[in-house]
């Protein structure tokens, strides 16, 4: 969520679901379904494989399109 620059109540959006149940699912109170991981999956374009996989690995393979910009950085426009 960091690197998207979404809260729980984007992602739960995202994903169908309420920003309560996305709150118990990140601290282990509930767990995580194979839909819920479906969605998951598609919501940030990682496959389901990678995003399991670890951490490291789900964010090697957010796609660009999905990272929020850093603060600070430069940004670039195109266009008039």
């Amino acid at each position: 969520m960091r690197l998207t620059g979404e809260r729980q109540t984007d992602l739960a959006a995202g994903i169908r679901i309420s920003q309560t149940q996305i709150s118990r699912k990140q601290s282990g109170a509930a767990t995580w379904t194979l839909d819920d991981l479906d969605r998951l999956s598609a919501h940030y374009g990682i496959p389901v494989p990678d995003l399991v996989a670890g951490v490291d690995r789900a964010i090697q393979c957010l796609p660009a399109r999905r990272r929020a910009p850093l603060p600070g950085a430069a940004q670039l426009t195109i266009g008039p």
